[in-house]
């Protein structure tokens, strides 16, 4: 046992709320393409993935071309919005006094996320809370959610065994990265999955609010998980 405690929390839906930039995002790109905007509750629920699986999610059965234009032109259509200055993502009320509170009593602390190095980094930057995070772990260099790859990274680099972690999430596919890592898992109820699906793919509990998971962490993994 190394004696590490690491939180690693998923990002959009999380950490922040993103929705709406992605839902813009991605009826933008898929119009651009020349196909059917999706159904932005099933964007929300797709919230997580690596954007190409996502794509592929939307649309089943689109040719590989079209999965690749859609993929590019929403990521043209984010990083202008970002440049722009119109892109909101703002942070869940409570989080950065919580990620405050967990590094003062002696957590590390994680981020795992289907954005982008770009797209994360540029979010953390602007709320302040980069330097909170000893690992940061992104859809550019590992397989999508709910492949395990970037936990495993998080715990390598954090120096912490999959015992001493939590993964802290709202969808599944946090949740079954956990199991897949065997890394004790949180969800989240402000997300985008419910937490009869959190429940049912994994979460050893549901926190319904910020306040809720700070007292689920207060003693280590071994008690929120």
């Amino acid at each position: 046992m190394s004696g590490a405690r690491l939180a690693v929390f998923d990002c959009d839906g999380t950490l922040v709320d993103g929705q709406a930039d992605v839902c813009w995002a991605m009826e933008r790109a898929f119009t651009r393409a020349q196909l059917a905007a999706p159904d932005p509750a099933l964007v929300r629920r797709m919230v997580g993935l690596s954007l190409p699986v996502a794509v592929r999610e939307l649309s089943p059965g689109i040719e590989e071309g079209k999965a690749r234009e859609v993929t590019e032109f929403y990521r043209s259509s984010f990083r202008a919005r970002r440049e722009e200055g119109l892109l909101d993502e703002p942070l869940y009320d409570g989080i950065a006094d919580l990620l405050a509170r967990l590094r003062a009593s002696g957590w590390s602390l994680a981020v795992a996320t289907g954005k982008s190095d770009r797209g994360l980094a540029a979010c953390l930057a602007v709320h302040g809370i980069a330097d909170f995070f000893v690992s940061v772990q992104t859809a550019d260099r590992h397989p999508s959610k709910p492949h395990p790859a970037m936990l495993e990274a998080a715990l390598f680099e954090a120096g912490a065994d999959p015992a001493e972690a939590v993964m802290i999430g709202d969808t599944s596919y946090d949740m079954q990265m956990a199991a897949a890592a065997r890394v004790p898992a949180i969800g989240v109820a402000w997300g985008y999955h419910s937490p009869d699906e959190l429940i049912a793919t994994g979460a050893r509990a549901v926190a319904q609010t910020v306040e809720d998971l700070a007292a689920m962490l207060a003693d280590g993994p071994e008690r929120g998980a």
